[in-house]
């Protein structure tokens, strides 16, 4: 997974302030309950020193998720009285928290939005002779296909627009080449690695006339599930959501796939140099790492590094960073201080699963080149 989408936070010259907040509304007076949890992260920025400024930007953001239906969750970024990012996360967080500090706190974000694979949704219904929502009734059996992309699991909560398409059954066979036309753009848009075709049960044609319409590679990528009653997306929230999940979740994308299977043969050959706290740090030092892995139960947040200006300012001692002539020197959380190396020399992050893999003090990094051996 890219880490690019971090860098307004490393933009910033100062403190970050970090809130992560439970926003979901499937509860009584939802409004009320937002409002005391971000009262008590308010507290807490503020005792640590956050401006006004700040904390009114960050308090003008929390709930504008509103729209979004079901368990869901807020990661809010905030500097000098502006807002740097701010993200729906699919799930709510463990539990709610604030931090302002010289490194903004983004773990809790990254592991909620890896490992951001691109999809397509393709849903194929046969309907008769009413519209939906005042529009202009269909003609009798009309073939109704939403198409709607996205990359999981961020689009959970973060939908993207859908395309629509209604086309008498009896002009299928020869209205399909426009669907799919739409469809191909769609994927060589966002790169989609799954498509994922929805049909009624017991209604095969109309599905078969669409995939058998697209390229053969893209025909390798189509999995399709089956239901009685079309899928309707909650408010605020993706098409075919628990189907995607059954498909993609504990999955790595295509990317990351590679990426991973680099590391094995890397690690087989040099484990020393690549797994573990010592050695990760080391790598990152010198820019070294193409990939940061980490695993999905990562390590304890207690963890702490001592950093410099730079991100490449990483050390496990003080004496270590001195040694190196770095003049000013602190100690800050290890997750955040690993992080912020990886995304400022473009390292990718690749979130493994436990049962996967079990890395070394939860950490492993795939090098751009090795060193030899003293």
């Amino acid at each position: 997974m890219k880490l690019s989408f971090l860098d307004p936070l490393y933009a910033v010259e100062g403190t970050v302030a970090s809130v992560f907040l439970d926003t979901s509304r499937d509860i009584d007076d939802p409004d009320r309950a937002i409002e005391l949890r971000w009262r008590h992260a308010r507290d807490k920025l503020a005792a640590e020193g956050a401006d006004r400024a700040t904390l009114s930007a960050l308090g003008d953001a929390v709930g504008a998720d509103r729209e979004v239906d079901g368990p869901h969750g807020q990661a809010l970024f905030a500097a000098d009285g502006q807002l740097l990012l701010a993200q729906v996360l699919p799930r709510p967080p463990a539990r709610d928290t604030a931090r302002y500090s010289r490194l903004p706190d983004v773990m809790p974000l990254v592991m909620q939005v890896a490992p951001d694979i691109p999809y397509l949704v393709v849903v194929i219904t046969r309907e008769g002779l009413t519209g939906a929502d005042g529009a202009a009734p269909l003609e009798a059996d009309s073939i109704v296909v939403t198409l709607q992309g996205g990359r999981w699991p961020a689009s959970t909560v973060a939908p993207e627009p859908v395309s629509s398409f209604a086309l008498p059954a009896a002009q299928w066979q020869q209205g399909a080449a426009r669907v799919t036309a739409t469809a191909e753009q769609a994927v060589r848009d966002n790169g989609s690695e799954v498509i994922v075709v929805w049909a009624q049960q017991g209604d095969a044609w109309p599905k078969g006339v669409f995939v058998n319409r697209l390229p053969p590679e893209l025909q390798r990528r189509v999995v399709t599930v089956e239901g009685e009653e079309p899928p309707r997306a909650a408010p605020g929230r993706s098409l075919l959501e628990q189907d995607l999940a059954n498909l993609l979740d504990n999955r790595l994308g295509d990317r990351d796939r590679t990426l991973f299977d680099r590391y094995l043969a890397q690690r087989s050959r040099h484990g020393d140099s690549s797994e573990g706290m010592a050695a990760v740090v080391r790598a990152l030092q010198r820019g070294q790492v193409q990939a940061l892995l980490v695993n999905d139960q990562p390590g304890p947040s207690s963890a702490r590094l001592w950093t410099g200006p730079e991100p490449t300012h990483i050390a496990l001692s003080e004496e270590e960073l001195k040694a190196f002539g770095v003049p000013s020197v602190a100690q800050g959380p290890a997750d955040s201080l690993l992080i912020r190396a990886a995304a400022r020399t473009d390292a990718e992050l690749v979130v493994v699963a436990h049962e996967e893999l079990a890395l070394e003090d939860g950490i492993g990094a795939l090098l751009r080149y090795t060193t030899p051996a003293p």
